[in-house]
């Protein structure tokens, strides 16, 4: 099979198209033909040394996916060769082989069955930014609804999917993005306001003009926005913290933290155990399903195009970067 292989820790130039041997599955494993994977920036972390694993080189990245399934361990019981499976969160990608290859092996216990009325490609990428947004929705205790949601990189892959999630649940959510398209496509989605945090009256607006105060802001950026946020907070505030787009934090005072007893916490989906993952991944479908919101895809690129699709991602784009495996249509 082919598989885009990662030689050392340099970064996404040490990415390189090979043949490598079909993977075969231990008893309790699953092979899939994969149809889609999709980007996460946490591929490029790990590709330049920025991510706390360091699985055996070559390795394979690509954290999300789903495909049809070829081969079965001898103790699976309860899944088919020509089966349709996505695959949950787990360790592919990080400390196993992922899904940037024609096949994949992954245990059958992190597969699922996408769900009904979604594209393959809606499925393909959806599992770990659902997974991501859902906990730094939760992770501080159940919000009043009614409670005031920041998302800043609201656009991106976490982004669109606490926006989702965030009104779905009942929440008045403020978007953050630079472009006014993706603004407006934002409102659309759910947004009671969606602002360019590259103006410097945004804070303004969402204090006086919209006489708001954060109860939680879900922040995807970092960088010098976060003090920002921050300064956004109603009492009690709580900021939970997904990734670092625009690098580390500069002179920080903690004390900004200190008067209205705010909170930060960083997110990590691989901490819940594997049944909350599958619990909490019910939940995400039951609301999406309340709010008739479905997975947004930015863009697929083919498989030989992987450095691309990269580049689209680094670019900011509009939901999920996906690249096509096979040539199956969706």
């Amino acid at each position: 099979m082919r598989a885009w292989l990662l030689d050392d820790f340099t970064g996404l130039k040490a990415l390189r198209l090979a043949e490598v041997p079909d993977p075969e599955p231990r008893p309790e494993e699953v092979v899939l033909r994969l149809q889609f994977a999709a980007l996460n920036p946490a591929d490029r972390y790990l590709a330049e040394k920025q991510y706390p694993l360091r699985p055996p080189l070559p390795h394979i990245l690509g954290r999300d996916g789903l495909g049809t399934v070829i081969r079965v361990g001898a103790a699976v019981k309860d899944i088919q060769v020509g089966e349709l499976r996505m695959i949950m969160r787990g360790d592919t990608g990080g400390t196993r082989a992922g899904t940037f290859a024609e096949q994949v092996v992954v245990p059958a216990v992190e597969l699922a069955v996408p769900p009904s009325g979604w594209t393959a490609t809606e499925a393909s990428g959806a599992v770990l930014v659902y997974l991501t947004a859902h906990q730094a929705l939760t992770m501080w205790g159940e919000l009043a609804p009614g409670s005031v949601v920041l998302v800043t990189g609201a656009s991106g892959g976490v982004g669109v999917a606490t926006v989702q999630l965030a009104a779905a649940m009942g929440h008045k959510v403020i978007g953050l993005s630079r472009s006014p398209e993706k603004r407006a496509a934002l409102e659309l989605m759910g947004c009671l306001l969606a602002l360019n945090p590259e103006d410097p009256a945004w804070r303004g607006e969402v204090k006086t003009k919209a006489k708001l105060r954060v109860d939680l802001a879900v922040d995807n950026i970092g960088g010098t926005l976060l003090p920002e946020v921050i300064d956004t907070l109603a009492e009690n505030g709580r900021v939970s913290l997904v990734g670092r787009l625009a690098g580390p934090v500069p002179n920080f005072n903690t004390a900004t933290l200190f008067f209205r007893r705010l909170r930060l916490g960083g997110v990590a989906v691989g901490a819940p155990s594997r049944q909350e993952s599958i619990a909490a991944w019910a939940q995400v479908v039951a609301l999406l399903q309340r709010n008739n919101a479905k997975p947004l895809v930015d863009s697929v690129f083919a498989f030989d195009q992987l450095l691309r699709a990269f580049d689209r991602l680094a670019q900011g784009p509009m939901g999920k970067v996906l690249l096509a495996v096979s040539q199956t249509a969706d």
